[in-house]
């Protein structure tokens, strides 16, 4: 199952009795643990009906001993093993013996009254093996990978809902644009946005008004001006990072970055591949896709290439002291040459 469809089943009140919670989207899975907790189990009850086991540290049969042991006061439980690396073809660093076999035949006779979750922040298991499979067969699997634009937006309503406001699609579209796909930062920032609205409407002003930008966007701007030409917007920009106490050498470095993404995802559009294909392929968000696909339309791919070659030979000029890299970094979003008695002293 996707994280949308596991959240809606836990908010019916569909809660299964073993889940297994993988994926890169180490968010999801902590969001998806929290609500079945909230779900099944009181705060007051948490302190008694709650464990949760590191795999680093425990053996896997502690904790299917303790998921085998009746509620205290009957009930139910929650039982939560983290960090379960032998269900990947990860080589273990710890020296815990696990019983893998308890794990796979837990799955097979799992008690109703304990709800077991694996939280597995890994992108890939090892489908090889008898306690994946058995798990596969047995659990209700949810993989948080990332979000796809739809379900981004999707998100950001029930979100949204969640906290007593609205936003209407503009405002997803300026806090998408100003966050990018962090679910973090985005929950924080709803959260903020929703104490703000004094009638539950969050709207595209409120969220110009009151998101913080993240250093992406503002490379992802910063970017944009460069080639456009837009030499004031780009010097405001940069002297606001470095006021944030950014370091100029990794401002340079995140826009070679973006310029190499913007690049690449060029290439692919002309070679015929769409967004999900790119995503995949460059290992990005789809959202983050998404924006570079609308950016590089205005771009030519020499253009690209010509600003990565400019930064690249400014990045060598200020580690082997040849300019102040403050300075130097400003020259070249004014379009100019690093003179050369530039140097450090």
């Amino acid at each position: 199952m996707s994280y949308i469809e596991t959240w809606k089943q836990i908010k019916k009140g569909e809660i299964h009795s073993l889940y297994l919670c993988y994926g890169s989207e180490t968010y999801l899975i902590e969001d998806i643990v929290q609500a079945i907790i909230s779900r099944v189990l009181d705060p007051d009850e948490r302190d008694m009906k709650l464990m949760r086991f590191d795999m680093r540290e425990t053996p896997v049969e502690t904790a299917i001993e303790e998921a085998y042991t009746f509620p205290f006061m009957g009930g139910t439980k929650v039982v939560i093993i983290q960090h379960p690396y032998f269900l990947t073809g990860q080589k273990p660093k710890e020296k815990i013996e696990h019983d893998l076999q308890q794990l796979a035949d837990y799955a097979e006779r799992k008690p109703e009254e304990t709800i077991f979750i694996i939280q597995a922040p890994y992108e890939k298991l090892d489908e090889r093996k008898k306690a994946v499979k058995q798990l596969r067969k047995h659990a209700a699997v949810m993989e948080a990978a990332p979000l796809t634009d739809k379900e981004l937006r999707s998100w950001l309503d029930t979100r949204a809902k969640t906290l007593g406001a609205v936003i209407d699609d503009t405002a997803k579209e300026k806090l998408l644009s100003l966050t990018g796909d962090n679910l973090l930062m985005l929950t924080s920032e709803l959260n903020k946005l929703s104490v703000h609205s004094d009638d539950g409407s969050i709207t595209a002003a409120q969220v110009e008004a009151l998101t913080a930008r993240s250093l992406e966007h503002d490379i992802f701007a910063l970017v944009d001006h460069v080639v456009q030409k837009r030499t004031a917007k780009a010097i405001r920009i940069y002297r606001d990072l470095i006021k944030q106490k950014e370091a100029p050498i990794k401002i340079a470095s995140l826009m070679v970055r973006q310029f190499r993404i913007l690049y690449q995802v060029k290439q692919l559009m002309q070679q015929g591949y769409g967004e999900k294909m790119i995503a995949s392929r460059l290992k990005l968000h789809p959202f983050a896709v998404k924006l570079a696909g609308k950016q590089v339309r205005n771009f030519s791919s020499d253009v690209l290439l010509d600003q990565i070659d400019a930064l690249a030979e400014l990045d060598f000029r200020i580690k082997s002291g040849a300019v102040e890299d403050v300075l130097g970094v400003e020259l070249y979003l004014l379009g100019r040459s690093v003179p050369e008695d530039r140097r450090l002293t």
